[in-house]
């Protein structure tokens, strides 16, 4: 069976809202699966102590509910306290589309996409195939202003990377558009 999503990164990913959330706020984590893929939200930002270059760095961890995590480390849930998002990052070393962490004031979000080698892209083709989507169609006017290449050379990668079997072109002309298979 493949995994779309690896199991071991959204183990931690959830381990990790339950261990740092906050209880006494009035919110829920919240999980949220797409097809291309799972965002997880736990309310409450960092403990105070801690910014955010240590927590995504894992440098440091404060936990938030020392009791919960006690319960989760003897379960086996965790392995050592305060490595959830560096084990979440060796998860997807090889990965073309990296995991997100997005802390703010009042919630973390992890976004852990799906998993996809990057072994038969060149560097360049992984520049314009992050851009793209699975669900989205994109217009060449859409991708060209987050790239460095000319609209010929981002073309041709286009097209070699619709060879390759990794994207699907649709339409003709000014209406070609592309997404991810």
């Amino acid at each position: 069976m493949v995994e779309k999503v690896p199991e071991a990164a959204f183990r931690e990913a959830i381990a990790n809202a339950l261990i740092h959330r906050v209880w006494d706020v009035d919110s829920q984590i919240r999980v949220s699966m797409f097809d291309d893929k799972i965002e997880v939200v736990s309310p409450g930002g960092l403990p105070s102590g801690i910014t955010e270059d240590e927590y995504l760095s894992g440098k440091l961890s404060v936990l938030k509910n020392r009791n919960l995590a006690n319960v989760f480390y003897r379960l086996g849930f965790v392995e050592i306290f305060g490595t959830g998002i560096t084990r979440i990052k060796q998860v997807y070393s090889e990965a073309l589309i990296k995991p997100s962490f997005e802390v703010s004031e009042n919630a973390i979000q992890i976004v852990l996409p799906v998993y996809e080698e990057s072994t038969n892209l060149t560097e360049d083709e992984k520049v314009v195939y992050k851009l793209l989507s699975r669900n989205m169609l994109k217009s060449m006017s859409e991708i060209a202003p987050y790239i460095s290449f000319g609209k010929s050379k981002t073309t041709k990668l286009l097209k070699d990377m619709e060879q390759k079997g990794v994207i699907a072109i649709e339409g003709k002309g000014k209406g070609t558009k592309y997404r991810i298979k």
